[in-house]
């Protein structure tokens, strides 16, 4: 009963998507309409610019922590991650917001750095050097998840139930991101194609 309810709390708290309230608040056409469609931080930077993409990931990962310590306190070891993956799901499918929510990265840090500070220290580290290197937020994002599931899993002791509710929530996460790994390799395809094109004019001249 206790984890049934946990569950619950999460994956309403995650429902609640400030970047939505935020731009209702100001005025501003919904997030989920321009750009990549996402109602998450990295759209509300694009839109509204990095002040308010700041304001939204403090939000973000300050309700994941309030979720995390709920968790922490009631539920075992094992049974932990699963309440950051009802909090990622209520963030990708809210209930307030017609399930049209964002990918739950942000949540996933907040919630994780409950249960593993230095490997959400770590991740984020990640996030950065996978960017520089690929120019790619989405990527940095595979990083920052991978490397929390595993944190997550080590600072459990690696049990069964959280082994599984970590390694659901990274896999969840990086198939939300379904649509930017298209755009992506729609794009790597199109610059292949265009050096073809180039190549084959160098050769006829």
């Amino acid at each position: 009963m206790k984890f049934l309810i946990v569950m619950i709390v999460a994956y309403v708290a995650g429902s609640v998507n400030f970047s939505i309230i935020l731009f209702r608040l100001l005025g501003r056409e919904d997030p989920r309409k321009s750009f990549s469609g996402n109602a998450g931080t990295t759209n509300v930077y694009r839109l509204a610019g990095p002040g308010w993409a700041v304001l939204v990931l403090i939000l973000d990962v300050g309700r994941a922590v309030a979720v995390a310590l709920l968790a922490v306190t009631i539920l075992t070891a094992g049974q932990a991650p699963w309440a950051g993956l009802a909090l990622v799901a209520g963030n990708r499918f809210p209930c307030f917001h017609r399930f049209e929510g964002g990918k739950g990265v942000a949540n996933y840090l907040g919630f994780s750095a409950v249960i593993t500070p230095l490997g959400a220290v770590l991740s984020c580290a990640a996030w950065v050097l996978v960017y520089l290197a690929t120019r790619a937020p989405f990527i940095g994002s595979f990083a920052m998840v991978g490397i929390l599931a595993v944190a997550t899993m080590a600072a459990s002791g690696f049990a069964s139930g959280a082994v599984i509710g970590a390694a659901l929530t990274a896999l969840f996460i990086i198939l939300n991101h379904g649509k930017n790994i298209e755009a992506w390799r729609g794009s790597a395809k199109g610059d292949e194609e265009s050096d073809d094109e180039d190549e084959d004019h160098l050769m006829k001249d």
